[in-house]
């Protein structure tokens, strides 16, 4: 029989359970920061959230914001200081006061954090907490033998964010430049056809009778796009689908493409295709999956629009 004094004595060691349990949870987040590339600790992450959040703080506001002591504060500042995720300025009316401020680099730590990290570990600290039932004391328990059967490290780590899909309005146009420009500069050059087609997108592609989808993920915002460009009577490309980076490993670029597909098939599309480059293997992977085939005579047909075209498919559905 196991034996655990924090539970058998209730209500009186609430407090070093709750301890316990913290610990434990932190532990699990500093894994999931490692795993996404972030060399700060659990308990740095709400100074960083409240100076990206609000802006630069003095430590006394700091303090306020947080809810801790000076001392606290202080010390969690000069760590971050030393790790180069902020600077700390004395004020020039009152040089007792420092001002807080995010470096270049504590602004893209907070950036990768909110895009890889922080919507995980939500996700999965929801789960976690969703079938809670009784009293506090209940509560911690379920949690506790909750995280017995599987870490908040590998709940994080399967979690998925639920996915949508959004239709094109201009609001969306900046997105679908990003996303694109971001995953063909990664792998070739930005060619005029795809200057032209992402700096004009209502006008080349939705005003002429096409379509331009979004997915996006809950706590990540737009990540990923994909078109389908009227080229001519009943024959339309499937082009421009990339999904961001960040939010790769989530099968957003799955969703998005069977959702663009399922689109098509509404339209009662008779011709569709796409033109991609073998390095794309991923990629070409997922289309065969979904129901493209390599066709000789669509890559005889269009394949001149782009340098770096050398794979031609059609879709058979």
């Amino acid at each position: 029989m196991t034996r655990d004094i924090l539970v058998d004595l209730g209500e009186l060691f609430l407090g070093s359970r709750l301890k316990r349990l913290a610990e434990r949870l932190q532990a699990d987040a500093a894994r999931v920061a490692q795993g996404a590339g972030l060399a700060i600790q659990p308990a740095q992450f709400p100074l960083l959230a409240a100076i990206d959040r609000y802006g630069p703080l003095t430590v006394g506001e700091a303090v306020e914001a947080l809810g801790v002591s000076q001392p606290a504060v202080t010390r969690c500042a000069t760590g971050l200081v030393e790790s180069g995720l902020i600077e700390a300025e004395r004020s020039d009316t009152d040089l007792r006061q420092k001002t807080l401020r995010l470096t270049d680099a504590g602004s893209a730590a907070m950036t990768l954090a909110r895009q890889s990290m922080w919507p995980r570990l939500d996700g999965a600290v929801k789960q976690l907490c969703a079938p809670l039932t009784g009293g506090l004391l209940d509560q911690i328990g379920q949690i506790e033998t909750a995280l017995e059967a599987m870490p908040l490290e590998e709940r994080a780590r399967r979690w998925s964010p639920p996915l949508t899909v959004r239709e094109y309005d201009d609001t969306l146009a900046e997105d679908f430049h990003r996303i694109n420009a971001e995953w063909i500069s990664s792998m070739f050059r930005l060619e005029e056809n795809d200057v032209q087609i992402l700096t004009r997108p209502r006008e080349l592609i939705v005003d002429r009778g096409g379509v331009i989808l979004f997915v996006e993920a809950e706590g990540l915002g737009v990540v990923g796009t994909c078109a389908l460009i009227r080229i001519e009577e009943g024959v339309y490309e499937l082009t421009k689908m990339g999904v961001l980076e960040s939010a790769r490993g989530r099968k957003a670029g799955e969703f998005l493409l069977a959702a663009t597909l399922e689109r098509a098939r509404a339209m009662g599309i008779e011709t569709l295709y796409l033109l991609t480059n073998s390095r794309c293997a991923p990629a070409i992977h997922l289309y065969e999956k979904l129901g493209f085939t390599h066709d000789a005579e669509i890559k005889e047909r269009y394949a001149a629009r782009y340098e770096r075209c050398d794979v031609a498919m059609r879709w058979r559905g």
